[in-house]
């Protein structure tokens, strides 16, 4: 996964931290805390690493974009007179076709997670919470800077260029003095210039694999029986073909803590129903549906 795995928050606009507890609704992260600041964990138990420097090759990417111009040109100015300037053009062949690049990125981390995530299983889903979908940030990266473009259209376009010194013919886009000549169908362009926590890492709160396996089990034998049950019971001729346990819907394992027995799930079963598991692209792909790359 790009970025080392870290994922930017939906909302650009939102600051996310380590320890702040999220849904995802429409595309969009619900913050819903911080097991900190609401007392979930107390902060003495728990150790942060800071300031972690990342690999900054991570950090500079796209996807869809090409660059038919790169070169220097001279300019002439009223105060200054003639001037040497860099330019570049970027084109962008899809709509969601982007470039990123970020400066300098390091990040904070719950390093002894492993120590709290059975109290925190049982405290977000039965003691303090009755949460049955939640994810947890453990990690938060930042970046000196960083700037990201975002084509509207498989016509979208970027001009941009600097008057800085030796700068040839290497990329200048996200440069701290690059100016924007002209842009074209571009539905996003912003460029962050502080140490904004909007790339996270997260575990995700999902169902233990024995117990999703013991529940597809119990679930093809209904299907099974089902039809035999059917035909005894109600007083006309439907007709029906034998289930395959590949009818089984793919994400059945969803309805299995509706269907628990009352009680059931408590604080003494809780860690039996329930891990944590890193976020995946599954989980990114709910954030940028619209997008689709």
């Amino acid at each position: 996964m790009r970025t080392g795995g870290f994922i930017p928050i939906s909302s650009l606009n939102q600051n996310i931290f380590p320890g702040d507890f999220f849904q995802i609704r429409n595309g969009e992260v619900i913050i819903l805390g911080n097991i900190f600041r609401k007392g979930i964990i107390d902060p003495e138990e728990v150790t942060f690493g800071n300031g972690i420097k990342l690999n900054p090759a991570n950090w500079n990417f796209s996807d869809g974009v090409s660059k038919p111009y790169s070169g220097r040109g001279i300019g002439n100015g009223p105060i200054e007179g003639e001037f040497e300037f860099s330019k570049q053009i970027l084109g962008f062949e899809s709509k969601g076709s982007f470039f990123f690049k970020g400066n300098n990125p390091e990040s904070v981390k719950i390093t002894n997670w492993k120590e709290i995530q059975q109290q925190l299983i049982i405290k977000m889903t039965q003691t303090i919470y009755s949460f049955r979908e939640l994810y947890m940030v453990t990690e938060t990266a930042t970046t000196s800077d960083w700037t990201l473009a975002i084509s509207g259209s498989d016509k979208g376009e970027l001009e941009i260029a600097t008057d800085s010194e030796n700068f040839g013919l290497v990329d200048i886009f996200g440069h701290h003095k690059a100016k924007t000549i002209q842009s074209k169908e571009i539905d996003y362009y912003h460029r962050e210039p502080h140490r904004k926590p909007v790339f996270f890492k997260a575990k995700k709160l999902v169902v233990q694999d024995e117990r999703i396996e013991t529940f597809i089990s119990d679930l093809i034998n209904q299907m099974n029986d089902k039809n035999e049950w059917a035909s005894e019971f109600y007083d006309y001729d439907f007709y029906y073909d034998q289930p395959h346990s590949s009818d089984v819907p793919n994400h059945a394992n969803a309805c299995l803590l509706d269907m628990l027995q009352a009680n059931e799930l408590n604080p003494n079963t809780a860690l039996l129903y329930f891990k944590w598991e890193e976020s995946n692209l599954d989980d990114i792909e709910k954030l940028f549906i619209p997008y689709g790359n």
